[in-house]
């Protein structure tokens, strides 16, 4: 329970914070939208929650109705990394962070990373504990790297 409550109060602050600073438009110039940060960072957001939802579609659909027991995820990001769901929620994040170019935003994706990168990892570490014919070169969160 203590956890759900921190979490809410870290919702709800970190809304607030982003709406604030969301909500003061003027500090960008009216051609922000043109901008290389701003179309960069929306272009790595969208194709942040594309992975994140096809993600969450594979996870859901791992098992069939009355199955229980573990999977081994496969197809899109899972190919490369075993939280391919905590992968497309960084890269949304931080693209989100670019788009606004603000220490709010950069300080939300840096927490968002601190919380879930971990999370991934240990995923991984299970599934390697627990399935022998685990692939060898996934990663546990981002591709290539970690």
């Amino acid at each position: 329970f203590v956890i759900f409550l921190c979490a809410l109060a870290f919702c709800a602050w970190n809304g607030y914070v982003q709406n604030t600073w969301l909500m003061k438009g003027h500090l960008y110039p009216s051609n922000w939208i043109y901008d290389l940060r701003f179309l960069t960072g929306m272009l790595l957001a969208v194709i942040g929650m594309a992975i994140n939802l096809h993600a969450d579609h594979v996870l859901r659909n791992l098992r069939k109705p009355g199955e229980t027991g573990y999977k081994i995820p496969h197809g899109g990001m899972f190919e490369y990394v075993s939280g391919a769901n905590f992968f497309g929620e960084i890269l949304e994040w931080t693209g989100f962070a670019i788009a606004q170019w603000s220490l709010v935003g950069f300080a939300f994706a840096f927490f968002t990373f601190s919380n879930i990168g971990p999370r991934g990892y240990h995923h991984h570490r299970s599934y390697l504990r627990k399935f022998d014919d685990y692939p060898k070169n996934r990663r546990a969160v981002i591709p290539f790297l970690w």
